[in-house]
């Protein structure tokens, strides 16, 4: 199907846009207002744009009912500052609580349970619970639009983090597998990077593959290898040498499936050796 999304209405926009747009990590974001009151809220519209300097950017939209803003905008524009506190599954319930509509002045923080820490640098309050909380000042805020569901970019300079001690590793770096964090989805669904759902792929931020395109025709146009599979043998950097073809044959030459058995070792990581058994 083809959407013309001008042609929409804001709610079917949204449903399409969040179905297809995901996993989103949350920025739960602490704010107060200009007499000091807390606030607290999830936005899914977050994410981290630049190291130097430090900014991440949310988006707290007008209500898709009758274009209010959220308390969290109207906060940062009173007192330009927000803790971002990063969310994983052990909160992600209370997280999900703080989401409803209260009325302005309710501290979320008590409706939710969590335990507010006085900040370092900025007023809002970080949330204890958090596994990472970014204290931040607040750069700009740039609004999209005016009618309902239009977004309000909110651009966040990071001055100071806090890590829990128990999601960092040996070195000193936050450990993936320790963190457990959640994302949205769309509509109620969510999503946890934990366990068999982490994998990972080696970025090729130096090295430059020799490219699905140069693979021999017979390897490129396999009925059996996948997208995925060309991809791992399309990043090496070089060629298997007679050698190493020598030897993958002389391994693995009598499999009845050769093919089969490069599949195998390329689902276990042995990706040069599978491209060195193709291409004998």
């Amino acid at each position: 199907m083809i959407f013309d999304l001008a042609a929409l209405p804001v709610p079917r926009v949204h449903q399409l846009l969040l179905g297809a747009v995901g996993p989103r990590p949350i920025c739960f974001a602490s704010t107060v207002d200009k007499e000091g009151r807390r606030n607290l809220a999830p936005f899914s519209f977050f994410n981290v744009f630049s190291a130097n300097p430090p900014v991440v950017v949310f988006s707290p939209a007008r209500s898709g009912r009758d274009a209010s803003t959220k308390h969290t905008y109207d906060n940062v524009l009173e007192v330009p500052e927000v803790v971002i506190n990063i969310v994983n599954y052990e909160m992600v319930y209370q997280t999900s609580l703080a989401s409803s509509p209260f009325a302005k002045g309710v501290d979320e923080f008590l409706k939710a349970g969590f335990t507010p820490i006085a900040s370092d640098l900025v007023r809002p309050w970080r949330v204890k619970e958090s596994p990472v909380q970014m204290e931040c000042v607040v750069t700009d805020v740039r609004p999209l639009g005016q009618g309902g569901g239009s977004g309000n970019l909110v651009i966040c300079e990071v001055k100071r983090m806090h890590v829990d001690d128990a999601v960092l590793d040996a070195d000193g770096r936050i450990d993936q597998t320790r963190l457990d964090p959640v994302a949205r989805m769309g509509g109620d669904w969510y999503c946890r990077a934990h366990g068999q759902a982490l994998f990972t792929i080696a970025k090729p931020l130096t090295t430059v593959g020799i490219g699905i395109d140069a693979l021999p025709e017979h390897i490129r146009l396999s009925t059996r290898l996948t997208g995925n599979h060309l991809g791992m043998l399309g990043n090496h950097e070089t060629w298997p040498d007679a050698t190493e073809i020598a030897a993958a044959i002389e391994k693995y030459g009598s499999e009845p499936d050769r093919e089969g058995k490069a599949i195998a070792l390329l689902e276990t990581g042995s990706g040069r050796e599978a491209l060195a058994l193709l291409l004998g």
